[in-house]
C-alpha cells in the first residue's frame, strides 16, 4: 500500500504543475457536485412525485384540500408552483393567463438558483482535457529541447522518457474530464426531469376538467 502510495505521488510529482492544476480541478468539481446533490435533494428534486395526490384531489373537484395538501409541502420549487397554480385558478378576477404566468414566473425564479455550479463543472469538463494537451505539448518541447541538447551523444531513452511524462499530464486531463462529464450529466438530467414535471403538473392544474372528462369516458 505505501509503495503504491509513492509510486503515484511521484507519477504526480513526474506530471507537474499541470498535474497538480487538474488535481485542484477535480477536488473543485467533485465538492461541487456533491453541493448541488444536497441542494437538489433539499429543494425535493428527487421527491418529484409528492404533489401526485393534491393533483388527484384537484381533478375530483377537492380544490380546496388539494391546495391545502401542496401548501404543506413547503416552499420547494415544484410544490411552491403548483400552489401558485391551483391559488390563481381559484381567484374569480384572476384569467388563465395570468395564472399560468404567474406560476411560470414562480419557476423560473426557482430553477435559476438550481442551475449554479453547473456552467463551472461544464467548464471544467471542457478545459480539463486541453490543460493536459497543453502539458503534453510542453513536455514533448522539453523533450526534444534535451535531445538537442544532449548533440551528438543522443540517447534514445531522453526522448522516450520525455514523451512518457508528456502524455501522463494528457492521461490527467481525461481522468478528470471523463468523470466531470459524468457529474454534469447527471445533474442536468434531473434539472430536466423537474422542469418536465413542472410543466406537466401546470398543466394539470389547468386543464382538470378535460382530464376528469377523458378518464370517465
Amino acid at each position: 500500500m505505501e509503495h503504491s502510495s509513492n509510486s503515484l505521488f511521484q507519477l504526480i510529482q513526474t506530471g507537474g504543475p499541470v498535474v497538480w492544476l487538474l488535481i485542484g480541478m477535480s477536488v473543485v468539481s467533485a465538492t461541487v457536485f456533491f453541493a448541488k446533490l444536497l441542494q437538489f435533494l433539499s429543494n425535493g428534486l428527487y421527491s418529484l412525485n409528492s404533489v401526485d395526490a393534491a393533483l388527484d384531489q384537484w381533478r375530483n373537484d377537492q380544490q380546496a384540500p388539494a391546495l391545502a395538501a401542496v401548501q404543506r409541502l413547503g416552499d420547494k420549487p415544484l410544490p411552491e408552483m403548483v400552489a401558485t397554480a391551483m391559488h390563481g385558478q381559484l381567484q374569480p378576477n384572476v384569467s388563465d393567463h395570468e395564472a399560468r404566468e404567474a406560476a411560470a414566473r414562480v419557476a423560473a425564479d426557482s430553477l435559476e438558483p438550481l442551475k449554479g455550479g453547473m456552467r463551472l463543472l461544464e467548464f471544467i469538463a471542457t478545459s480539463s482535457p486541453l490543460i493536459g494537451l497543453l502539458g503534453t505539448v510542453i513536455g514533448m518541447i522539453e523533450a526534444f529541447r534535451a535531445l538537442q541538447a544532449a548533440g551528438s551523444r543522443v540517447d534514445p531513452s531522453i526522448l522516450s522518457g520525455g514523451i512518457w511524462t508528456a502524455l501522463l499530464t494528457t492521461a490527467a486531463g481525461l481522468i478528470v474530464a471523463i468523470p466531470t462529464v459524468l457529474m454534469l450529466n447527471i445533474l442536468e438530467r434531473r434539472l430536466e426531469r423537474l422542469h418536465h414535471k413542472m410543466q406537466s403538473a401546470t398543466t394539470q392544474v389547468f386543464t382538470a376538467t378535460a382530464d376528469k372528462a377523458r378518464e370517465s369516458a
